[in-house]
């Protein structure tokens, strides 16, 4: 999905170049929490300032158990002047600018294998940590909590393991979350929803269990779920996600039921993809009301009925895919999007006059059983026994910023 890629995670691209530019930067972050908790160590080297001190002896511990590195990003990590490592970015100390801090960590891509080690914990000035693309193993550390400036933890395309790792939840100013492409594995916690973050990547990982309920209560303007095992339907609830969520990736998470209505009252939304799914029912009309929607993809799911022309002329609509499912009719302009610039795709359906369509004898098996979503819009998905409800992983790209 390169959509969410581009319009949110793209000013997360230059957050390390404002640590060292604006210092103000990480100030504003400081000032909202200053509580440290102290690991004790008796190997010091002289430092000018303590903090230094104690990231030398992090920095040091996380060195001894990487296996690979075969870039050699961590080969000058040696000797005091930490700020002087690869991929380690200082700035001034809020409250004394005559002293530097290590405020943030950047090994992207580096393919490093080894894992994070407790004394992670002593870098309390951390406020950016970006490890995606790597080959760290295990769990995250529960020393991670320490780090209460933590602002961006970016961990994706990794090899943790284990369940969600709740640890994170205690992370106090966090609000850029990034777990995907891991192993971890379990029910998402519904603390998760609760936190004020700003973007949650969950997919691509072992999750399981049902989307939570209290979805909607989160902040996020991104959220992506896609290619887990949440199953259940997308909660009514969605709706107190109107004032944030601008981009929502459903994609392959094995839900079902009808997609409520309440969707539509998702007015900054520009994303919206639930595509590979048992999702049953009409499509509802309320999506119709979504201004700024660009991508809309609906497809290889089981919706049945029509296309709202509504939705077909929404102004920023610029891609609309619902191929792969059992819909008998496209209102107005709806059969002719290219007219409008639109990409689209309309393929196995049951649309009269329409190629690379689904055969009738499917198409009436299908419309004879009847979906009340008013009735039971959570309730089991019907079964039209074709081959794209088969369990499949969607790809998405694994590469997070630089």
């Amino acid at each position: 999905m390169a959509s969410y890629s581009l319009s949110f995670l793209l000013p997360h691209l230059i957050i390390l170049l404002l640590l060292l530019i604006f210092p103000s930067f990480f100030n504003d972050i400081t000032a909202q929490n200053r509580h440290t908790t102290t690991i004790h160590h008796h190997h010091r080297i002289p430092h000018k300032n303590n903090r230094l001190q104690q990231a030398y002896i992090a920095l040091q511990a996380w060195k001894r158990v990487i296996y690979s590195d075969p870039f050699n990003l961590t080969s000058d990590w040696k000797g005091p002047s930490v700020c002087n490592y690869t991929g380690i970015y200082c700035t001034s100390y809020p409250n004394d600018t005559s002293i530097e801090v290590v405020a943030g960590i950047d090994l992207n891509h580096g393919d490093i294998a080894g894992f994070l080690p407790d004394e992670l914990g002593l870098l309390t000035d951390l406020a950016l940590l970006h490890l995606n693309s790597n080959r760290f193993c295990g769990i995250l550390p529960q020393t991670l909590p320490n780090l209460t400036l933590l602002f961006e933890l970016d961990i994706s395309n990794n090899r943790f393991v284990g369940p969600f790792p709740t640890v994170i939840l205690s992370l106090p100013t966090l609000k850029f979350l990034d777990i995907r492409f891991n192993e971890f594995e379990g029910p998402l916690p519904t603390e998760l929803f609760n936190k004020n973050l700003d973007a949650i990547f969950v997919n691509n990982n072992r999750f399981t269990s049902v989307i939570p309920s209290n979805l909607g209560t989160s902040t996020a303007s991104v959220v992506v779920f896609a290619n887990n095992r949440l199953k259940g339907c997308l909660p009514p609830s969605i709706a107190n996600f109107a004032n944030s969520i601008e981009e929502l990736l459903l994609i392959n998470t094995s839900i079902s039921g009808c997609l409520p209505p309440e969707v539509g009252f998702l007015y900054k939304l520009k994303v919206l993809d639930v595509s590979f799914n048992q999702i049953v029912g009409p499509i509802p009309y309320t999506i119709a009301g979504l201004a700024h929607l660009e991508l809309l993809n609906l497809g290889h799911n089981m919706f049945s009925g029509i296309v709202p022309e509504g939705i077909c002329v929404l102004p920023s609509l610029t891609n609309f895919t619902f191929s792969n499912n059992f819909i008998c009719e496209e209102q107005g302009i709806c059969g002719n999007l290219t007219s409008k610039g639109i990409m689209f795709d309309d393929r196995r359906n049951c649309l009269p006059r329409k190629p690379f369509q689904r055969s009738k004898k499917e198409c009436d098996a299908a419309y004879k059983k009847t979906v009340n979503c008013s009735e039971n819009a959570c309730g089991n998905s019907v079964s039209y026994s074709d081959s794209f409800t088969n369990t499949k992983l969607i790809p998405l790209s694994s590469t997070s910023p630089p």
